[in-house]
């Protein structure tokens, strides 16, 4: 069975930010392929209204759902609402952790859709970045060779009275983050050895770090942005310069609407994890995150940066008098 032009299909995606922009190459390559079918995500509606203002998806339904918890379970409570959503589908693409089946069974008893399985998450154990994981399911669908690079369209940026370099200084896990006194003094010397102004985003994981990184700088040339809407985030993110950050879902995001950009790398799996964008560097060290230099950061992104923006167009000369 495959899904008819005008059909619905529906994708269901747990996971953090990261895991989401990682998942955008297939909803990107769904609504190519069936131009004419609603697509709706069953997700967490914070994380994937990213896909709503470019038109990827038609839709967001909240997973976190009540009536849901049913479907999770052997033999569960299924409620009936739920199950005639379901039912309302033509395909169901889920990568959400069901390592009993109990889920796919379920769903499968409430619908006639076509159910295609996907992973949660990649095995480490092959060398294949995420996106092309997440888009090995969609070959049941007569979908080959899709685009692999999570793309966030949006408005075009209007041109801003200063560049602005957006810096993200944490992310889910402490062990990828490079250290607080690396970011003051890499902080420093993009005070004094440019006239880029900082936006410094943070989120929950990130507590009073922020704005302790901030405290030291002239007030006039930093912006804190802190728990900022997601959608919002890229808008903010698309009048940038250029991005510096972790292995973090908001690397990815800064990645996916076009930015380019240093991710400062621990240990995870660069082949699978990296921001998959030709705008993107990873920067490592052998000896570990934590040996990173200040001075070789601010030296990468400079010239990264430097390289990627146009020269001043040439002065008119002036027209002689007379």
């Amino acid at each position: 069975m495959t899904a008819q032009p005008q059909g619905k299909i529906l994708v269901i995606r747990g996971g953090a930010i990261g895991d989401f922009i990682l998942t955008l190459p297939a909803l990107a390559a769904l609504r190519r392929q069936f131009p004419g079918a609603h697509l709706e995500v069953l997700g967490y509606p914070a994380i994937a209204a990213l896909a709503l203002p470019g038109g990827l998806v038609d839709a967001v339904r909240p997973i976190e759902s009540r009536a849901l918890a049913g479907f999770f379970a052997d033999f569960g409570d299924l409620d009936d609402a739920t199950g005639r959503y379901f039912a309302g589908f033509h395909v169901i693409v889920s990568y959400l952790y069901d390592p009993t089946g109990c889920f796919v069974e379920n769903v499968r008893a409430c619908t006639r859709a076509q159910f295609i399985q996907g992973p949660h998450r990649p095995d480490e154990a092959q060398p294949l970045h995420a996106t092309d994981v997440f888009l090995k399911p969609l070959e049941r669908l007569a979908i080959f060779d899709a685009d692999p690079v999570p793309r966030l369209s949006g408005a075009a940026a209007a041109p801003v009275a200063a560049p602005l370099l957006a810096v993200h200084p944490g992310s889910g896990s402490e062990r990828k983050n490079w250290p607080a006194p690396h970011w003051a003094k890499f902080l420093a010397h993009l005070m004094s050895g440019t006239d880029w102004n900082v936006l410094l985003i943070g989120g929950e994981a990130e507590g009073v770090r922020v704005t302790e990184l901030a405290a030291p700088l002239p007030s006039s040339r930093v912006t804190v942005l802190q728990n900022h809407p997601l959608p919002q985030l890229a808008e903010t993110l698309r009048h940038c310069l250029g991005f510096v950050g972790h292995d973090s879902g908001i690397t990815h995001l800064a990645a996916a609407v076009g930015l380019p950009g240093l991710a400062l790398w621990a240990d995870t799996n660069p082949t699978i994890w990296h921001p998959r964008s030709p705008a993107f560097h990873v920067l490592r060290n052998a000896d570990g995150l934590a040996h990173l230099a200040p001075e070789t950061v601010f030296n990468v992104l400079r010239n990264l940066l430097l390289l990627r923006t146009p020269p001043p167009p040439p002065a008119t000369p002036a027209r002689p008098a007379g």
